[in-house]
């Protein structure tokens, strides 16, 4: 059989509501039977901090977001908060019933996982994918996404290292997650509220230890380009497809600057809950 054809798209840095709405316009146009099977790299201009669709907004402290000069964003994906800086951010968009999302969302899960713990291994790292059940609510009063794996998420060492989370619409299907690349990741802290700062140390400490980069985990420096290239390449073994850059149709586009203005960098959206 020939490979299937998927589509490319290397997005440039983005705020978080543009990303979160382009991510939502090409799950659209895939539930339209529109664009193909999607495979979208990208990164985050300013630092972001996302809360999960149902996270509930008070564990967000806005004023050090203001302070920090960091955004915020309500995914329409589930889990818990992640500061987006520093990272590669992969999104497959396809159809629900196509051969990548077909089964249920945990054998999607381990389908994708196989990719993306394929193209962490050829950068060197010895990757462990978590077994077991999975639900992208949270599952603790802990704020934060990366403190602890869920089903089919990449660990290394025990460290969790990179998290996604799915949403399934209208015959169309959306994974998105993150690969944290260098820097603290304790840095999340900062933004969520605590009853006081004695948890909040505790917590960044705890994170530092359930979690870890790219960057310290090899012992260098990994550059996007690179990360993106071995994702690329580790989603082909495992798909057994070929892709070709393309960028988003003028019609997904205008799509994302209307879920913008709509939701995304709407109060009513992102202080919902």
């Amino acid at each position: 059989m020939a490979p299937d054809v998927w589509r490319l798209i290397l997005s440039p840095p983005m705020t978080g509501p543009d990303n979160m709405a382009l991510d939502e316009a090409l799950l659209e146009s895939a539930g339209r039977g529109q664009g193909g099977p999607t495979l979208r790299l990208y990164a985050w201009d300013p630092p972001c901090l996302s809360i999960g669709y149902a996270q509930p907004f008070n564990q967000v402290d806005r004023g050090a977001l203001r302070r920090r000069n960091w955004d915020l964003v309500r995914r329409p994906t589930g889990g818990r908060a992640i500061l987006h800086t520093d990272e590669l951010t992969y999104a497959v968009v396809a159809a629900d019933q196509g051969p990548v999302f077909a089964g249920g969302v945990l054998t999607s899960y381990r389908r994708l996982s196989a990719g993306l713990a394929l193209g962490v291994s050829s950068l060197g790292l010895a990757v462990q994918v978590q077994p077991g059940t999975r639900s992208d609510a949270p599952t603790s009063a802990d704020p934060v996404c990366f403190q602890t794996p869920a089903a089919h998420e990449i660990t290394v060492a025990g460290r969790k290292l990179l998290g996604s989370a799915q949403l399934r619409r209208r015959g169309a299907a959306l994974q998105h997650g993150s690969l944290p690349l260098r820097g603290d990741l304790g840095r999340i802290c900062l933004a969520l509220r605590y009853p006081n700062g004695g948890n909040r140390s505790a917590a960044r400490r705890a994170l530092r230890r359930s979690a870890a980069t790219a960057e310290e985990l090899l012992g260098a420096p990994l550059s996007w380009e690179l990360a993106a290239q071995a994702l690329v390449a580790g989603f082909q073994q495992a798909l057994g497809a070929i892709f070709e850059q393309q960028e988003p149709s003028a019609s997904e586009l205008q799509r994302a600057a209307e879920l913008n203005d709509e939701r995304y960098r709407h109060p009513a959206w992102t202080e919902r809950i």
